[in-house]
């Protein structure tokens, strides 16, 4: 059986363990970039009230109400199309040569975390302080909350672009990975930083896992749910499980004007790899962007 510093997925039981927001965005000071996109999804879509108003419209005029919305309709993909026009922003980059393969090696990289079968954001911590909070939280030094992740590859709704723009998601918080720099998405909140003001870390992670167990997970050791202050099985509970260990890799976004987002995948060397396209993106110069 394992015993020392792990870290544990599950709200504490008894005692609570305090717990404290482990993401943290970008403050607010939007670049060009992000003030358009802003003000492109505060534009008003008009297709839905037209679109009513043809439905409407249709009914009142009895039997022929489907000839009046079929004759409708195409004004109603005009409308459509003009909001989308209207609410685009168009950025496009000139990115050749090296730029170019340093930002298809970032692509490639994190279109390889699609391969794990373990991915998740690190929403919360909180440090377990005293033996009691130990014994029934399986002898973990810390608990996490988080939340599954995946890797899609679009940029913010209102974004149109000529290269792929590959993004790490959970929940409502997306991060767009741009060839000159990120953007950070948390519902309607979007900040961004250019890379070279990115800092970004790996660290193991051992996780005790008491749901299931990825397939491509590495077990490499064992504990109690309950356990004594020696970290052998606390006999006062039954049905006192043993719960694997599995060694992740934890990739940790970083910046001096207050980012933080720590992810965790099931397969360190994808991990490596995305940390390694990063840096190799944090150390040359941006391409140029073609508004």
């Amino acid at each position: 059986m394992g015993h020392g510093m792990v870290s544990y997925r599950t709200t504490a039981s008894g005692r609570d363990v305090v717990m404290h927001d482990a993401v943290s965005l970008v403050p607010a000071q939007p670049s060009d970039i992000v003030q358009q996109v802003q003000r492109a999804a505060a534009r008003r879509a008009y297709w839905p009230f037209a679109l009513a108003a043809l439905l409407a419209s249709g009914l009142v005029t009895g039997r022929f109400g489907l000839v009046v919305i079929a004759v409708g309709l195409p004004f109603v993909l005009w409308v459509a199309l003009r909001d989308r026009a209207a609410r685009a922003v168009v950025v496009m980059y000139d990115v050749t040569d090296e730029a170019a393969q340093r930002f298809d090696h970032l692509v490639a990289s994190i279109a390889g975390l699609q391969r794990a079968h373990g991915f998740w954001l690190i929403t919360a911590s909180g440090a377990v302080i005293d033996t009691y909070q130990f014994k029934v939280n399986a002898g973990a030094s810390t608990l996490l909350r988080r939340l599954n992740a995946a890797v899609r590859f679009a940029g913010p709704r209102m974004l149109v672009t000529n290269v792929a723009v590959p993004t790490l998601t959970a929940g409502s918080l997306s991060v767009h990975f741009l060839p000159d720099r990120v953007l950070v998405q948390d519902g309607r909140h979007i900040a961004d930083l250019a890379y070279q003001h990115l800092q970004v870390a790996v660290e193991p992670s051992r996780f005790i896992e008491e749901g299931p167990v990825p397939r491509d997970g590495t077990v490499v050791s064992s504990t109690w749910r309950y356990v004594n202050v020696k970290g052998g099985p606390d006999r006062r509970f039954k049905n006192n499980a043993i719960l694997p260990i599995l060694l992740y890799s934890r990739l940790i976004l970083r910046s001096h004007s207050g980012l933080h987002l720590a992810w965790d995948a099931s397969q360190p060397a994808l991990v490596h790899a995305v940390a390694t396209a990063l840096q190799h993106l944090i150390a040359t110069h941006p391409p140029v962007i073609h508004p």
